[in-house]
């Protein structure tokens, strides 16, 4: 399979009081570009600061790193923000950082389409979430799980060919956990490449990569050719 992403000796530092600390060692990685990634490790490891730089929100300090074969390292940040805008969608694991709260459900995937300059169909979109009826809810009237889903149908409304979530479950309880699993195993049947940091088991469990990360370092790739396809 093709890869979305390709990954070489990346790596990322950091500033501190005492001094630059490295979070990324050495990184060398591809994404398929279908089914679930999962970057799996505890906290501290590294996983949602490789998210982040592959979200190009961050700038690598060593090594390269290339989308659908393009070199992001060479793209302005106007270049960096339209592939943002055009291909990637991130989901926080906050349920709430995911949204805009002043606005109702519907609103928040209009706001979504139109941030990408396009149109979408709010009851479409919540119909294949399991979100049915509840586009003039206010988000607040959604339960964690519910709002979860609703981050990743932002990233349906905005046309994103990638989508990423950092610990997408870590703040919720099992039945709305269940809820985002359900989300993923809908996106990866609709072809869509899925890259998600996490520590949890269920979660991790999905993948068809695993990618395992130990103190900022690449401890080992697990395929898993039964979740390639559709679950």
């Amino acid at each position: 399979m093709a890869s979305v992403f390709q990954l070489r000796g990346v790596g990322v530092d950091y500033e501190t009081p005492a001094g630059s600390v490295t979070a990324v060692h050495d990184i060398t990685l591809d994404v398929p570009a279908g089914g679930m990634t999962v970057l799996a490790g505890p906290s501290g490891s590294g996983k949602s600061t490789l998210l982040r730089v592959l979200a190009l929100f961050e700038q690598p300090a060593r090594g390269e790193i290339r989308f659908g074969g393009r070199d992001t390292g060479t793209l302005r940040h106007a270049e960096r923000r339209a592939l943002r805008r055009d291909h990637l969608g991130l989901v926080f694991q906050n349920p709430v950082d995911n949204l805009l709260d002043y606005l109702t459900v519907g609103q928040n995937l209009r706001a979504a389409a139109q941030s990408a300059r396009r149109e979408c169909r709010p009851e479409e979109i919540l119909d294949q979430l399991g979100l049915g009826g509840t586009g003039d809810w206010r988000i607040s009237a959604l339960s964690g799980g519910q709002q979860q889903r609703l981050a990743f149908g932002c990233a349906l409304a905005r046309g994103s060919s990638v989508i990423l979530a950092d610990e997408p479950t870590s703040q919720l309880d099992e039945r709305s956990a269940d809820l985002v699993l359900d989300t993923l195993r809908f996106l990866v049947g609709q072809d869509f490449a899925v890259l998600v940091a996490s520590h949890d088991d269920r979660l991790i469990d999905l993948g068809a990569r695993v990618a395992r990360l130990r103190s900022g370092r690449l401890a080992g790739i697990e395929d898993n050719p039964v979740h390639r396809g559709v679950f």
